[in-house]
């Protein structure tokens, strides 16, 4: 287990240090304060002011303490001004948009969760949860819960925030894959169905107990941040960024108007102007931020001018009625902006009075009719509307007695000021009558600012009606189009419009985001009867004019050449009017009224209006500041710092991407302050590099991207379509290309803790293809392969002395190196092997695909890492005693783990571990076979050949020690082949010798123990000579197994001649003890023929045994000769093949035994009888011999043996003449034979 988790004690504090230990890099991170403003000489002299004089230490501690708070009010307000900024982006976007294409972050795991997680997997190994689980899948929990949960690596990836639930899954997945593809087919059950139930088990353990039914109703905001934001959510996480209050932030709502497009529209075009202006002034005064080349400051104005266009353009190119009905205005079409860059007559673009047609709304809702007296009550009424010029409606009828209805009509019109009619009429009932009679009418000229509720109207009747007092109950409701911002009567006066002073109805109307126009209107009219553009103007309240009849109160609006008068009757239609006329118009000066100028107080406070209470609560500096005097691109490297520590802080592992909304906010703010392309992505590397250097994970493809576009910027290419470049844009990308290219060679040496387990995906890989972007001069020159190989060549250098090192701290080597036994340092070096091995293996599994490109680097490294062992591995073997055995197992995991990689095989420390062990082994040998002869020596001497398993003590412990040997050191694998054909061929021949020596030795006394047995029938086989026989018959198999040699071509046949040999003798030997052994048991047959040939005809013994018999017959009835003879013989064959067949390991020798014991039978009684071919046989001779040949015969054809030895030619023989024999004696003594015949019988007795 090469990562177990460090203690449950361990602190956050450990972690944090190792974690900085890894990723400290060579250049140093910014600060991460505002830099401190100009020192305020007021401290100073209030410390001086003092009556008693403190100590320099307190005087110091107060000074630090004022200036510390000093620091935190500007910030504070530096962090309003720029939220200021940042609301107004919110409120009013017209640059960006919220990108809906980025990739979805995953839930971060934090260390309590990974704790919960380890003991919810502890748990199922101990079989304390519900689920069912085979062992196979429960080995591997085990193996991920060893190896990855409890693996200091992944503590400290979870503690920096770039692990995720999702990543935990892909490696226990990738664990699975790996095992379950190595597992056999199982018909009817797919990998692929093995693989999913086992990621379900893996799911509900993760899950645990935990009731998802508990959940809050409302995620926090943190938790729906890759979501699309709303604005109340935005300005709710931007307020969280810059530390805003709430109360702050309704103060500065409220003052700024955010929930008003028109006033937000109209700022944005006031700041547009602003950033015009700004330009143009330092193009005057040529005052340029410092470039490359001269030639560049030029082209620095036009991208400002071309910059400022872009906005008006996206400006313009919002649509007016953005939320409301359908806008039919004609947008306005300019070339190249030019009207935004020289404000005069000749650049205008004229509106048509076509091009500010209305489109109007009415609904009118008729209720009821009152004073209806002149109509009886049952007769039916009915009320009828119109818009002058349009269709006509009708309520549904009515009884006179109850005119009430509550019918609504709905209208368009093109008027903003039309003729509404509403007529009661009732049926008539003459038979003549073409129309219904009208009882009265009424004329309404409803307008926008018309009010909106039911209303009686005295209606006008016919003459001589008697409903004088007839009334009607009605409601007209004029809708007020968007792209109308303001309408209602003024008196106006005007040198081109309006020259007449008279009073008109006029309409505020929006045609584009840069485009208004003041319209008069008639009755009845779509089209204005003048109109006025207002581009251009400046508005303000001016004191009333003498000389003019009507209105109480002035404003006007005045350009170069003209002058227009307006006035109202009332002070807050004026107020309201100026107001929409201000953020029509875009100028940069805000009138104020002189009532509220002369109300206004010292400190400018107001309490009658939101702006008022912005004031009091100390808002309006910030509210009025004037974006175009601030330093947006320190103010945006503050807010993107900011951002990026509260988006590494939410609950998302997000590797430094920002969400969809902070996207959004930010690419609003950059375009919409002027904040360089370049600028932004430096500050944006300089954060990552920050953060990456104190431990958080960062995608490097974020690094990739943002280092790509300020490298394309710095040589020119134009990312952004911004072709210049500033000395400090290009000093600034040379620091940070030297610190990310510091960072990265970092990482690449820390590899396997900056990208523990492969994790994140894919950053390993990503990261060396950003080194070989760091690596190149310029953008378009590619840099030679090799540098980039030399680089990474060096950090894997790196890496191994700092992989091995980790493990030798982990393992406590070198502690136990200096001191421990020699056994101990053997035992922990090879604890150091196993755990150097799965390295190795972990780096082949996670990390070998992102160097794939140079693959034989990361076998360098491994050579390297190896190398270091090699010295720990040197210094435990050189400690070993002389002929010590104990490290062979070292060797035969090294080597086992070593010659199955195609890079490590045979390279330099596996050549160097063969070197270490090639005499180990040839001694090993040496002594081994010198052991084995003298045990086959000594054994063989005081052998008892008890039978033990397949042979005797000594032979099955020479089989044994051989074929022990043999596996040995085929289990070392030795992977040089020349070396390893000579140990296999040294073995076989050894082998073969010893058997040699033990065949031969069991053959001597095989023969010495065979001639101490007697020749009599009494004879049984003893079981030693059995077990010798075994012996040979092991022999004969061990061969195969001990003595044949794999080799090639060039020694086959030497070998096979060699090998014969073996074989052949152990045939010889086996033939040789075969004989002896039949050679012994018809020794006894003859001895048993030798007694019957006392009986032969003429011989002394026959005569005196035949007149005996005679003599004695005459007194007593004597006795004849017996089968006794016969019997014993026969009991003696079958009790010995009995026990050769029971003790004699191999059959088909068995066989061959009692081929030759038959034949050798046969032959003996055969040349028994040729030499009395002129005798005639005696009955007991005859008697005998029949039953002995007979029951030969049956006895061994119940062995096996064959039907043609059986049947052989002196078979035959035998049988003719016992056959002829018993004829014969049948003819001159038929009752000698006592039934006992050659003939078959089935009725015989055994």
């Amino acid at each position: 287990m090469l990562d177990p988790s460090s203690s449950e004690e361990e602190s956050d504090e450990v972690l944090e240090e190792e974690r900085r230990d890894v990723l400290v890099a060579a250049g140093g991170g910014s600060p991460r304060s505002l830099p401190p403003p100009p020192r305020d000489p007021r401290g100073r002299e209030a410390g001086a002011a003092r009556a008693v004089s403190p100590s320099p230490s307190v005087l110091s501690e107060g000074r630090e303490e004022q200036e510390r708070l000093q620091r935190e009010e500007r910030e504070k307000r530096l962090r309003l001004q720029l939220y200021v900024f940042i609301a107004r982006c919110i409120a009013h976007p017209f640059n960006a948009k919220q990108p809906t294409d980025m990739a979805r972050r995953q839930q971060k795991l934090n260390k309590q969760q990974l704790q919960m997680l380890k003991e919810r997997f502890q748990a199922f190994l101990n079989g304390e949860t519900q689920i069912v689980a085979d062992e196979a899948f429960c080995n591997a929990v085990r193996s991920y819960y060893e190896v990855f949960l409890k693996s200091d690596r992944v503590a400290r990836m979870v503690h920096s925030g770039g692990c995720s639930a999702n990543d935990f899954r892909d490696v226990f997945k990738k664990n699975i894959e790996k095992r379950v593809r190595s597992l056999p087919e199982i018909d009817g059950l797919s990998k692929e169905t093995v693989l999913s139930s086992w990621l379900a088990k893996y799911d509900a353990i993760y899950r645990g107990e935990e009731d998802f039914c508990k959940q809050p109703n409302r995620m926090a905001l943190s938790a729906v941040s890759e979501l699309i934001l709303s604005k109340e959510q935005l300005y709710e996480m931007f307020q969280q960024i810059l530390g805003i209050k709430k109360l702050e932030h309704q103060l500065i709502y409220n003052a700024c108007q955010l929930d008003n497009g028109d006033e937000q529209a109209a700022q944005i075009r006031r700041e547009l102007d602003g950033r015009l202006q700004l330009a143009e002034q330092m193009a005057r005064e040529r005052k340029f931020p410092k470039f490359v080349t001269r030639e560049m400051e030029n082209m620095y104005i036009e991208e400002l001018r071309s910059s400022v266009n872009l906005l008006m353009a996206n400006l313009e190119s919002l649509p007016v009625s953005k939320g409301g009905p359908e806008f039919k205005l004609q947008k306005l079409k300019r070339s190249q902006n030019s009207a935004f860059l020289d404000i005069g007559d000749e650049n205008e673009v004229q509106l048509s009075k076509s091009d500010v047609v209305l489109s109007f709304t009415l609904e009118i809702v008729i209720m009821e009719v009152q004073g209806l007296k002149s109509v009886a009550p049952n007769r039916i009424v009915y009320c009828t509307m119109e818009v002058e010029g349009g269709e006509k409606l009708q309520t549904d009828q009515a009884e006179a007695s109850r005119p009430q209805w509550g019918t609504q009509g709905d209208f368009t019109t093109t008027h903003p000021r039309p003729v509404v009619k509403v007529k009661l009429f009732t049926e008539s009932t003459g038979v003549l009558a073409l129309e219904d009679k009208e009882l009265g009418r009424v004329v309404l000229y409803p307008t926008s600012n018309s009010p909106k509720s039911p209303d009686l109207h005295k209606m006008i009747v016919p003459k001589n009606s008697q409903d004088s007092d007839l009334k009607i109950k009605l409601a007209v409701r004029m809708d007020k189009p968007p792209h109308m911002k303001h309408c209602g009567y003024l008196y106006a006066l005007g040198q081109k419009v309006w020259k007449r002073w008279k009073k008109r109805y006029f309409v505020l109307v929006q045609v584009s985001q840069y485009t208004f126009a003041m319209c008069s209107y008639r009755e009845k009219k779509s089209e204005p009867q003048e109109l006025m553009q207002l581009e251009g103007y400046t508005v303000d309240y001016t004191a009333p004019h003498t000389g003019l009849q009507g209105g109480r109160v002035f404003f006007n609006a005045v350009k170069e050449g003209d002058t227009v008068i307006f006035a109202s009757d009332d002070e807050q239609d004026r107020i309201l009017w100026v107001q929409a006329m201000y953020r029509a118009t875009g100028q940069s000066y805000k009138p104020v009224p002189a009532s509220q100028a002369q109300k206004m107080n010292p400190k400018g406070g107001n309490v009658n209006t939101d702006t008022d209470r912005g004031q009091k609560h100390g808002m309006d500096e910030f509210i009025s500041a004037n974006p175009c005097k601030f330093d947006h691109a320190s103010l945006f490297r503050l807010l993107q710092r900011q951002t990026l520590d509260h988006r590494l802080n939410d609950s998302y592992s997000c590797l430094g991407w920002f969400s969809p909304g902070q996207v959004f906010v930010l690419d609003e703010y950059c375009a919409r302050y002027g904040v360089r392309g370049c600028h932004r992505h430096l500050c944006y590397l300089n954060e990552l590099i920050e953060h990456s250097e104190n431990g958080s994970v960062i995608d490097p493809t974020l690094l990739h991207y943002s280092f790509a576009f300020c490298a394309s910027h710095v040589h020119g290419n134009r990312p952004d379509g911004i072709g210049t470049v500033s000395v400090e844009e290009k000093e600034r990308f040379e620091e940070i290309k030297d610190r990310l290219s510091s960072l990265l060679e970092n990482q690449i040496s820390h590899f396997r803790y900056c990208f523990p387990f492969g994790r994140p995906e894919g950053a390993l890989k990503a990261t060396l293809s950003l080194l070989e972007r760091v690596l190149m001069k310029d953008i378009a020159t590619p840099i030679p392969a090799e540098e980039v190989k030399k680089v990474v060549r060096k950090c894997l250098e790196k890496a191994a002395l700092i992989n091995y090192t980790r493990l030798t701290e982990y393992a406590k080597i070198e502690e136990t190196m200096n001191q421990a036994t020699p056994a101990r340092k053997l035992e922990e070096v090879l604890h150091l092997a196993e755990l150097c091995i799965e390295v190795l293996q972990q780096n082949e599994e996670h990390h070998s695909e992102a160097f794939a490109w140079w693959p034989e680097l990361l076998a360098e490294h491994a050579e390297k890492f190896l190398s270091l062992y090699s010295v720990d591995m040197d210094s435990a073997l050189e400690a070993q005693l002389q002929d010590s055995w104990d490290s062979f197992p070292l060797f035969q995991l090294l080597n086992n783990a070593l010659r199955n990689d195609t890079f490590l095989c045979n390279g330099k420390f596996h050549k160097h571990l063969q070197e270490i062990f090639v005499p180990m082994v040839i001694r090993y040998i040496d002594l081994m076979e010198s052991s084995i002869a003298q045990s086959i020596h000594r054994g063989l001497e005081q052998e008892s050949w008890q039978p033990v398993n397949n042979g005797s003590a000594t032979s099955e412990d020479l089989f044994w020690k051989l074929d022990a040997l043999q596996m040995f050191v085929f289990d070392l694998h030795w992977p040089e082949p020349e070396f390893a054909h000579h140990l296999e061929q040294r073995l076989k021949l050894m082998a073969t010798d010893m058997i040699e020596a033990c065949v031969k030795r069991t053959r001597i006394a095989f023969e010495l123990k065979l001639q101490k047995t007697n020749k009599s029938t009494d004879l049984r086989i003893p079981s030693s000579l059995c077990t010798m026989f075994n012996v040979l018959v092991d022999a004969k198999k061990q061969t195969a197994k001990l003595c044949i040699l794999d080799g090639g071509q060039e020694f086959a046949s030497q070998w096979q001649q060699y090998h014969s040999k073996i074989d052949d003798l152990i045939e010889e030997t086996v033939k040789e003890i075969i004989s002896l052994l039949v050679s012994k048991v018809v020794s006894v047959l003859e001895g048993v023929l030798s007694k019957l040939s006392r009986y032969d005809e003429g011989t002394f013994f026959s005569s005196l045994v035949s007149f005996t018999v005679k003599a004695a017959a005459k007194y007593v009835d004597v006795p004849k000769p017996g089968m006794d003879l016969a019997d014993t013989y026969i009991m003696f064959v079958r009790q010995n093949q009995d026990i050769l067949r029971e003790k004699v390991n191999e059959e088909m020798y068995i066989e061959k035994l009692f081929d030759q014991w038959y034949s050798s039978s046969m032959k003996v009684i055969c040349m028994w009888l040729a030499d009395r071919l002129d005798l005639q046989l005696h009955i007991y001779q005859l008697k005998t011999l029949i039953k002995i040949v007979k029951k030969t015969y049956r006895d061994f054809r119940l062995q096996g043996v064959l039907e043609g030895t059986l049947n052989s030619k002196t078979y035959d023989t035998v049988h003719s003449r016992l056959t002829v024999e018993e004829a014969t004696v049948s003819v001159t003594d038929a009752g000698g034979l006592q039934g006992i015949t050659m003939k078959d019988s089935d009725e015989e007795e055994g």
